[in-house]
């Protein structure tokens, strides 16, 4: 099986060939199949080239494939690059950019998907889940979606998220409050899942988290 990630290259410039096992590989360790791990190897080479030919997914080329725009300021943006560059370096090699899209794969574990969108809401990599990181992502979203809610809607729907997830009474959620609160409300993670992961092609997902913001975080 041939794959046009057999022409990227990774930090210092080193050829990376991916041979059919090396598919299998990261299929196996996923929730793609090898067709789509494949298909995924044409959208990585696609996006990773858009502006630069290096065969690394810089922050700027991951908007361009969200936005058209490459030059579009968006936390939302910036947080999920963030938790795809898993390595932390500035970049997304094609590893990486397999194992965080597979988290939204329709067919991936509930677990994975919880703690992703725990570590989207943990801005400042706490461990916890503080009131002004969910204030300042909900503005966000709000603003990127050109939505307008008053401040005191705003503030209420926080503090029924609060009253709800926060069963320590402590002023923030942790862990194991997140999972017990998405459990109760699963329509809070309808926005982890991106049904068109099943049927591969070779445009890159626009993700989405705006869709009824008030009703997922009241529910």
């Amino acid at each position: 099986m041939g794959c046009l990630c057999t022409k990227l290259r990774i930090k210092h410039q080193d050829p990376v060939r991916m041979k059919h096992q090396d598919l299998a590989v990261l299929a196996s360790q996923t929730n793609f199949n090898e067709a789509q791990v494949e298909a995924l190897c044409k959208l990585f080479k696609k996006l990773s080239s858009s502006l630069t030919e290096d065969g690394l997914i810089s922050k700027e080329e991951f908007q361009l494939g969200l936005f058209r725009n490459s030059k579009r300021k968006s936390l939302i943006a910036d947080r999920l690059f963030q938790l795809f560059d898993s390595k932390q370096d500035g970049v997304i090699e094609f590893e990486e950019f397999v194992r965080s899209l597979s988290v939204f794969h329709p067919e991936a574990p509930l677990a994975e998907k919880v703690a992703f969108a725990f570590q989207l809401y943990d801005m400042r990599q706490t461990g916890f889940i503080e009131r002004s990181e969910v204030k300042k992502l909900i503005l966000a979203l709000l603003q990127e979606s050109d939505l307008i809610l008053p401040d005191d809607i705003v503030e209420s729907i926080i503090d029924k998220t609060f009253k709800d997830a926060d069963t320590g009474g402590d002023g923030k959620i942790d862990v194991r409050e997140w999972e017990e609160f998405v459990i109760r409300h699963p329509t809070v993670l309808k926005t982890m899942t991106i049904p068109y992961l099943k049927d591969l092609t070779t445009e890159f997902p626009s993700f989405v988290l705006i869709s009824e913001i008030e009703d997922d975080l009241n529910k």
